[in-house]
């Protein structure tokens, strides 16, 4: 079985030779970038299972770097920072990261979430079957990551199109906070619940409001569904 390839893009050299070397004892291939630009090219250029970046970077930051690979690739990328601001987490989040966390970290903790990114991210087209999405006008085309309502197109985040489809492919069911979570984001037992109601609300004006209509409903202001 081929090694799984993560890319690591911190400026601290210290932290990086510390995930270096844990990551090669759980047997992944690892590559490290110091600063945005090398970053971003060492990205670009090479087969990476997933990214590890910081958002404090020389050159070019991470929220940038972010925000130009997700112009050309999907590759899953675990954001680093050491602020702990919810909002800082949905910027990094909303330009397209799969998944955040804040230094210090225990490295367990990241491992883990580095391992559920690539899956996530292996068993994607593995999840759906039918190649477009359909509900009242809504159409989803999950190769492409394109949404359209009665032919309009919808611009909306790598986040935001993922939940959208989670909630379309479970048409009926009442979704919980922390299934979307898990299946969404991945966090599993880990992570903030308020994030899926912030992530509603900008699906919701993109959509619902924009649209006058109502596609995603909140029941029992504990979950969320999309009924037929």
């Amino acid at each position: 079985m081929k090694l799984k390839r993560i890319l690591i893009v911190e400026d601290e050299k210290k932290i990086a030779r510390f995930l270096e070397l844990e990551l090669k004892y759980e047997g992944y291939e690892v590559e490290i970038a110091n600063d945005g630009r090398e970053g971003l090219k060492k990205a670009l250029e090479g087969k990476v299972d997933l990214i590890v970046l910081d958002i404090m970077l020389p050159k070019l930051s991470g929220i940038e770097v972010c925000r130009r690979l997700r112009n050309q690739s999907q590759i899953p990328i675990i954001m680093l920072t050491a602020k702990d601001d919810v909002t800082d987490k949905v910027l990094g989040l909303d330009i397209g990261a799969d998944d955040y966390m804040t230094k210090p970290f225990a490295i367990e903790e990241l491992l883990a979430r580095i391992r559920v990114n690539i899956k996530k991210n292996q068993n994607h087209d593995k999840k759906v079957n039918e190649e477009v999405l359909e509900h009242k006008g809504l159409k989803l085309y999950k190769e492409n990551y394109k949404v359209e309502y009665n032919g309009e197109e919808i611009e909306l985040t790598k986040k935001e199109f993922q939940l959208l489809g989670y909630l379309m492919i479970n048409k009926n069911i009442v979704l919980s906070r922390d299934k979307i979570l898990e299946n969404v984001w991945g966090y599993d037992y880990f992570g903030e619940t308020n994030l899926i109601d912030v992530y509603v609300r900008y699906l919701r004006s993109k959509i619902d409001q924009k649209y006058n209509i109502d596609i995603i409903k909140t029941v029992r202001e504990i979950s969320y569904i999309i009924r037929k």
